[in-house]
């Protein structure tokens, strides 16, 4: 019989009346980054919650010794979707959490963490899935260009796993409390955002990018009803800081303000 458990110290778990596992015999599980991930988002706020609902937001996987020979991705251009298991590395230190609010019940109603899709997991472990544009060899190693990834720039990949649609995908799934679709707001661009979006060589991708991360209304939900929530926020994307606000129920893009490097 094959045993997994995970429990705190003196906690004894009886998988069956012949087989108790004790946790206090349980070693520490190390891991270590195959690769690392480039994206356009710079901070957590305005990254989508779920792999998939801006298509269009672009990533770069480079792998790190000893994964980064060709022969580790032979076979990997045939298919069109990859898994990422990922380690959230931009979370603050915490204690175990049992129980969260997710933004799909308006941030007001706790679920078992096990019941959420939420970043602040046991050991701090996400699952994404990508869509796979291409597999370049580069000097330096393999490389996979990615699009609709929902990850923080520099996130360490922990594994790859190419997404096989006859295995996992489940057409009659459930979707619990997160079923439906999601609400999105309308985009305006101001004329400030336009001048910035015009002077760059990749407007139209950026443009998309912006449309749709905003339109997911990244605020968190019991600010979505306040009317302070209209003053101007922040975003950084790419190599600027995205000012935007919702107004009236539209979401109106403000500028594109450069980043200003450290002294």
């Amino acid at each position: 019989m094959r045993h997994q458990a995970v429990s705190n110290a003196l906690v004894t778990i009886r998988i069956d009346q012949h087989h108790p596992i004790h946790a206090s015999r349980l070693a520490p599980v190390e891991v270590r980054p195959v690769a690392i991930l480039r994206s356009p988002f710079r901070e957590r706020f305005g990254i989508p919650r779920q792999p998939g609902l801006v298509p269009d937001v672009p990533g770069t996987l480079a792998f790190v010794p000893p994964y980064d020979r060709p022969e580790a991705v032979a076979g990997l251009e045939a298919f069109s979707h990859v898994w990422l298991l990922f380690r959230f590395h931009a979370n603050p230190p915490s204690g175990p959490t049992l129980t969260v609010r997710p933004p799909r019940l308006g941030g007001n109603e706790r679920v078992g963490v096990f019941a959420s899709r939420s970043p602040f997991r046991p050991n701090g472990i996400g699952l994404s899935v990508a869509r796979l544009e291409r597999l370049e060899q580069t000097p330096d190693g393999p490389v996979l260009r990615l699009r609709g990834v929902d990850l923080l720039d520099g996130t360490p990949v922990l594994d790859v796993k190419p997404y096989v649609p006859y295995t996992d995908l489940v057409p009659d799934a459930s979707g619990g409390f997160a079923a439906g679709d999601v609400a999105c707001l309308p985009v305006r661009f101001m004329p400030a955002a336009e001048e910035r979006l015009w002077q760059r060589a990749d407007r139209d991708e950026v443009r998309r990018v912006i449309e749709s991360v905003v339109a997911l209304d990244p605020r968190p939900g019991y600010r979505q009803g306040d009317p302070e929530s209209e003053r101007t926020l922040g975003m950084r994307l790419y190599d600027f800081d995205l000012r935007w606000r919702v107004r009236q129920g539209v979401a109106e893009i403000l500028d594109l303000v450069p980043d200003v490097p450290a002294a």
